[in-house]
């Protein structure tokens, strides 16, 4: 008879500061591979042809797996343990990139070579998100996890923040193949630091899954849809979903398209846009690290004010007029968006029982990804009525969802 996942029963006390010096190294590196990679391949594509279909096809196919796949990534990591699923698609990672750095280097590769090697890349994506943010709770004790969090996350944000000047100026000084070489360096850093994790997460319980009961295995289907139902029928997880999903629907697109428009019409030139979205990774840092180091007492009333602050910040950017007060607004909006990652993410890691955290956690990265190409089509259908009503409506739709989510007893009583 199949049982039901129950939660960690075993108190995960710390072995020492080092496993955790280790993890945030590791994940940190990896997001900051993650972010000057984007940077390179787009300039990469560029290079190889005309701006046109062909950029957009190749970051397609990095992007598409990654989405298809998240889903039954989860079901992976809950079957086989986050420990062994993060491992292998690290080193996958670098495998991929130092097999792309081969064809730089010897060969003149195709745009189709290159979407090929950027899909696979995807797909090591897939799996690696859901399982990194599945160990933590293995390695890192209860009371430190969003500290964690926030430090990687932190990572995550500054990699944004410098990558494009960091990888652009390493093109320009030493060439696409040594920049490509350093960055594969960095992904093979960030490997090794995580295969030190294995023989932890093992004794701790995490190496494998627990996707299984009394010697009966569900199929991976049923599996799937023993995480989706968990996911609809808790209302702390359903509720932070539905919030993740409308906010990416609500501020990506608008902030990226309209921001544009907006910085032409009033901040002075397209130019200004650079220093309206350094905001944002400011912003984004911020809210990360001041999430983790000084945790909220009461975390409903975090989350709530997190969405809270990026309706706001949204409908602000109806009414800037100068590139300081949009760069300040854009700012707000990055603080709330990380603060609340950082707070969603720990919260989910401590709660869900561990048999199905590989799921849920690939929800949430789902959440956060696959509907960027929603948010674009609502920027480019509101934008034809104006800056300041595109502003207001994804503003004031952001708004509605704090006061939504503000009337869940289960998050609102969140401690």
């Amino acid at each position: 008879m199949t049982t039901e996942p129950t939660a960690r029963s075993v108190p995960r006390a710390s072995e020492g500061h080092a496993h955790v010096r280790r993890l945030i190294v590791g994940q940190g590196l990896a997001a900051v591979v993650d972010a000057l990679f984007l940077v390179w391949l787009t300039l990469f594509v560029l290079e190889l042809s005309e701006p046109g279909v062909g950029t957009g096809l190749v970051l397609v196919a990095v992007a598409l797996p990654r989405a298809l796949l998240l889903l039954p990534a989860g079901v992976l990591v809950d079957r086989l343990g986050p420990a062994p699923v993060m491992v292998v698609s690290a080193w996958l990672r670098v495998a991929v990139l130092l097999g792309l750095g081969a064809l730089v280097v010897f060969t003149s590769p195709s745009l189709a070579t290159v979407a090929l090697l950027g899909g696979l890349l995807g797909v090591a994506d897939a799996a690696y998100f859901p399982a990194a943010l599945a160990l933590l709770p293995a390695v890192v004790p209860d009371e430190k996890l969003a500290r964690v969090n926030g430090l990687v996350q932190g990572a995550e944000s500054g990699g944004d923040l410098v990558g494009p000047a960091l990888a652009a100026g390493c093109v320009a000084a030493v060439g696409f193949a040594a920049t490509l070489g350093g960055i594969a360096a960095m992904a093979a850093l960030a490997a090794v630091a995580l295969s030190t994790l294995l023989r932890v997460a093992r004794r701790r319980g995490a190496g494998s899954g627990a996707d299984a009961g009394d010697g009966e295995r569900l199929s991976s289907a049923r599996a799937l849809g023993a995480g989706l139902k968990y996911a609809w029928r808790d209302p702390l997880v359903r509720g932070m979903l539905a919030a993740i999903a409308l906010i990416n629907i609500a501020v990506v697109g608008p902030v990226l398209v309209g921001g544009a428009v907006l910085a032409d019409q009033r901040l002075g030139g397209a130019g200004s846009l650079g220093v309206v979205l350094s905001g944002f990774g400011l912003g984004s840092l911020a809210g990360s690290l001041v999430a983790g180091w000084r945790p909220p007492a009461r975390r409903g009333w975090a989350v709530i004010g997190g969405v809270a602050a990026i309706g706001a910040g949204m409908a602000g950017l109806a009414a800037v007029t100068h590139v300081v007060a949009a760069t300040a607004v854009v700012s707000l909006i990055g603080v709330g968006s990380a603060f609340l990652g950082v707070v969603v993410v720990a919260t989910l890691q401590e709660r869900v029982p561990e048999g199905l955290l590989g799921r849920v956690l690939s929800l949430v990265v789902l959440a956060t990804v696959a509907f960027d190409p929603f948010s674009y089509v609502l920027a480019g259908f509101l934008l034809p009525y104006g800056t300041t009503t595109l502003f207001l409506l994804c503003g004031g739709a952001v708004l509605a969802c704090a006061c939504l989510v503000a009337t869940s007893p289960a998050i609102r009583s969140l401690r």
